[in-house]
């Protein structure tokens, strides 16, 4: 498939689109403070509150193949939640669960190690001292809204920061937030 792809390292805060339409006193930072290239458009949404990589191209065939759930492709997501991980929440995640806009494909989930290398958010999460905090990496093969950290809530466990770490072939590696580059067309 051809065309052009950008990976970009989307901040917590920003909008994944070029414009802002909301009806809100201030504009909201969009991609176009980061990304000045022109004629690409974003293959799939991050939530305003969720970080990571976007996956943005030139190319309309592909921009919907990323896009459309009848693809299965895959996300994985690096996900702080709020309470312990225990083997039923992380069964259930991995069986699929029941929203309110019908169940889940099956996911993959696993406990992780804190990262030691992640950068701050801006604003900082806040933390509770009398309740503990997990990291776990969450994969799914569809998009609808919200739904890693509606998953995570269901199986008791609310998600304090998401950062969506692949998308497909295409990984965000060591890009840093609010940068981009250009890569493969078949992920990279």
């Amino acid at each position: 498939m051809s065309g052009r792809v950008i990976l970009f390292n989307k901040p917590f805060g920003v909008l994944s689109q070029f414009t802002d339409k909301g009806t809100q006193g201030s504009p909201r930072p969009t991609l176009s403070r980061f990304i000045d290239e022109k004629g690409f458009y974003p293959a799939g949404r991050l939530d305003r509150d969720s970080e990571g990589l976007m996956v943005l191209t030139d190319h309309g065939p592909l921009q919907a193949r990323i896009s459309n759930p009848k693809y299965k492709l895959e996300k994985t997501y690096l996900v702080q939640v709020e309470g312990t991980l225990d083997d039923v929440a992380l069964a259930a995640l991995r069986a699929g669960v029941t929203l309110n806009d019908g169940p889940t494909r099956p996911a993959k989930a696993d406990l992780v190690d804190p990262p030691e290398d992640l950068w701050p958010r801006d604003p900082p999460v806040r933390f509770r001292k009398s309740v503990p905090d997990t990291w776990l990496h969450i994969t799914i093969s569809e998009g609808r809204n919200r739904q890693v950290r509606r998953m995570t809530a269901h199986v008791g466990l609310p998600t304090l920061r998401l950062i969506r770490l692949q998308v497909g072939d295409w990984r965000l590696n060591q890009l840093s937030p609010g940068a981009w580059r250009f890569a493969s067309a078949t992920g990279s």
